[in-house]
């Protein structure tokens, strides 16, 4: 059984939290085998730029403690009050700071899973981002590193009538479209794995995150969920679909 395949039995068993959707169901699948793989241990989770908590709540409710950090003070307060409600507020605690001063936010060798889900993109470097995430880890910790993919943006824009954006997106090194775009970069597949072995992780799996969702109508999307979800799954690993997916989302362990 593949950790895709895993993800509705240990959603069953562990999990409390939101349904699966195309924009979770790979990456719950990911997380699922983690959990399986340390089943019966309490692991301690960092998730940096958590939010409002939809990865943080269901993995406390699976008896793990998770440290939220996020710079947005309104996120962090949705997230006390989504854990107090889901009653577990003493497994989330809430760190108000950015991705940039992760390092002097988290000790070394503290945590056994990190989370790191669209931040990347915009923080002013991904390179210490991702050294403190990697430091963060305790030795055989995993992380699940989530990021926006460029074919994807390059595809939108293009079918949307906007050649030049495209072809901007398409040219730049780090996959942005100048100053108005809201990302700082993209990433490839291989430039994303890249950066997370310089930091000295081993990556594991990279899958593809909204391979379809976003490219259909709302009608066929909304219509017919549970096909989607499976679809989704289902190209997630392979090519040349993973590539062209809105999110790369990739699975690294710091060696024991």
């Amino acid at each position: 059984m593949t950790r895709l395949d895993r993800v509705e039995q240990t959603t069953r068993g562990r999990f409390t939290g939101p349904p699966l959707t195309p924009r979770t169901a790979v990456i719950w699948s990911v997380l699922a085998a983690e959990l399986d793989r340390r089943a019966g241990d309490e692991l301690t989770v960092l998730d940096v730029g958590g939010g409002t908590g939809g990865f943080a709540v269901p993995l406390a409710q699976a008896g793990h403690r998770v440290t939220v950090v996020d710079a947005s003070p309104d996120a962090l307060a949705a997230l006390t009050r989504r854990a107090a409600e889901a009653g577990v507020a003493g497994r989330v605690r809430a760190v108000q700071g950015d991705g940039d001063a992760l390092a002097g936010l988290v000790a070394p060798a503290s945590a056994d899973l990190v989370l790191c889900h669209s931040v990347l993109e915009v923080v002013d470097d991904p390179t210490p981002v991702v050294t403190a995430l990697a430091a963060a880890l305790r030795p055989g910790g995993a992380a699940s590193v989530l990021v926006a993919g460029r074919a994807a943006a390059v595809l939108a824009r293009a079918m949307n009538g906007h050649l030049d954006v495209a072809a901007a997106l398409a040219a730049a090194p780090d996959g942005s479209a100048g100053p108005r775009d809201t990302l700082r970069r993209r990433f490839d597949a291989d430039g994303a794995a890249a950066l997370l072995r310089a930091a000295g992780l081993t990556v594991e799996e990279i899958h593809g995150v909204r391979v379809l969702a976003d490219l259909l109508p709302a009608a066929v999307a909304d219509g017919q969920p549970g096909a989607l979800v499976e679809l989704e799954r289902a190209l997630a690993a392979r090519l040349p679909y993973r590539d062209l997916a809105a999110q790369l989302h990739l699975f690294a362990r710091r060696p024991a």
